[in-house]
């Protein structure tokens, strides 16, 4: 796979660090910061930071203990499901056995059903999501629940979440978010600064991170020097595809769709996925007076397929088709997922109104499956 020159250090350095946070995780519990485990980006991370915790994304890309999970689980359910519960279960996931507390979101039914279970062996928290984005009843709920959640947390932790500290932690992620905007915008350029695979690198490790005041530094660093070598022409990609990834979660595994991807003449040269922008994409209001009214806002705003309209998602990839000089757009679902699955008809509509090719693939978390992507991609990248 092609990286740029002098180049993959800058990357290497968030591509370990998941593997890295294994002992800082362990640090933390030992030091006494509370570490909140996450399964999605509907959790208003303002207010673990408001109260000076980390947060960290939990084990859920891999089928180690998908069998470990069907002892209670369907076989049928989404493996993004199964593989959270599993390395839970287990207790295989490091990040899982730190936590002090497990926060999920009334997202799909599968997960909704799973924190059932999940709550008998791990404190846990859900909070109750919307169905509807559209709304001020909608906004009022989920405001609601937003004010609830930091209620628990301050009763839960001992400590005090006061609006001034939740303001400045607005800014703290804000900044983070630009950072990583920022970091996707160097993707604009023909041919983009980096490859698909090293802007995830940068996208997946930033979730592991646990201090934000280094993430953002160390964030801003690689732009800058991604951008200085790029002032030099023999050090730039040659010109290839350019693909809008979009769909389930990646990671783990299914980075197989990315390796088709790059290995067959293309680059991702945006993610709109929940470890992409769909997450960083708009900011929290910082002149709103009310913390609340404003997160509410932002986080209820996230284009998932378990929203019902979802005008976000279908505004958001028409804007990036435009902005990134998209070539075409891969959507990959991972099996039974049923929200982003009957979505693909929208997906499709949304991609071809906006003048490029669309095609939806299906996988899990095996490897089975790696040689028939490769070439139902590879046939989609010859068509563009």
């Amino acid at each position: 796979m092609d990286v740029i020159k002098d180049l993959p250090e800058i990357f290497n350095d968030f591509a370990e660090a998941r593997q890295n946070a294994f002992l800082a995780a362990k640090e933390q519990k030992e030091d006494g910061r509370p570490l909140i485990g996450q399964f999605c980006t509907f959790m208003p991370h303002e207010l673990a930071i408001a109260m000076d915790a980390a947060t960290v994304s939990l084990c859920s890309t891999s089928d180690e203990t998908i069998i470990d999970a069907e002892q209670e689980l369907p076989k049928n359910l989404c493996p993004l499901i199964k593989s959270s519960y599993g390395f839970g279960k287990t207790d295989k996931c490091p990040f899982f056995h730190f936590s002090d507390l497990v926060v999920g979101e009334s997202t799909c039914d599968g997960k909704k059903k799973m924190y059932e279970i999940m709550k008998e062996f791990k404190p846990m928290y859900v909070m109750q999501l919307p169905n509807n984005p559209t709304g001020e009843d909608s906004l009022a709920l989920w405001k609601a629940e937003i004010i609830k959640f930091k209620e628990f947390l301050e009763e839960f932790f001992k400590v005090e979440i006061t609006e001034d500290k939740i303001r400045e932690a607005i800014k703290i992620r804000n900044e983070e978010r630009q950072a990583l905007k920022d970091l996707f915008a160097v993707q604009k350029q023909d041919p983009p600064m980096a490859t698909g695979y090293d802007i995830f690198k940068v996208l997946y490790g930033t979730q592991f991170k646990f201090h934000k005041e280094d993430s953002i530094k160390n964030l801003k660093e690689a732009v800058e020097r991604i951008k200085e070598e790029y002032k030099d022409e023999a050090k730039r990609l040659p010109k290839k595809h350019r693909i809008l990834l979009t769909g389930c979660p990646i990671g783990g595994v299914t980075e197989k769709v990315i390796e088709a991807i790059e290995n067959n003449g293309a680059y991702i040269v945006y993610y709109e996925n929940c470890t992409g922008g769909k997450a960083i994409e708009e900011l929290v209001d910082e002149n709103n007076p009310d913390v609340y009214d404003a997160m509410a806002r932002k986080y209820i705003n996230i284009g998932c397929s378990v929203m019902s309209p979802n005008p976000r998602r279908h505004e958001h990839i028409k804007q990036i088709i435009k902005e990134y000089k998209v070539d075409g757009v891969v959507d990959m679902i991972l099996s039974a997922c049923h929200t982003y699955n009957v979505e693909t008809y929208a997906i499709k509509k949304t991609s071809t109104e906006a003048g490029v090719p669309y095609i939806a693939v299906e996988t899990d978390y095996s490897t089975s499956d790696s040689g028939q992507l490769n070439t139902r991609i590879a046939a989609f990248l010859e068509m563009l």
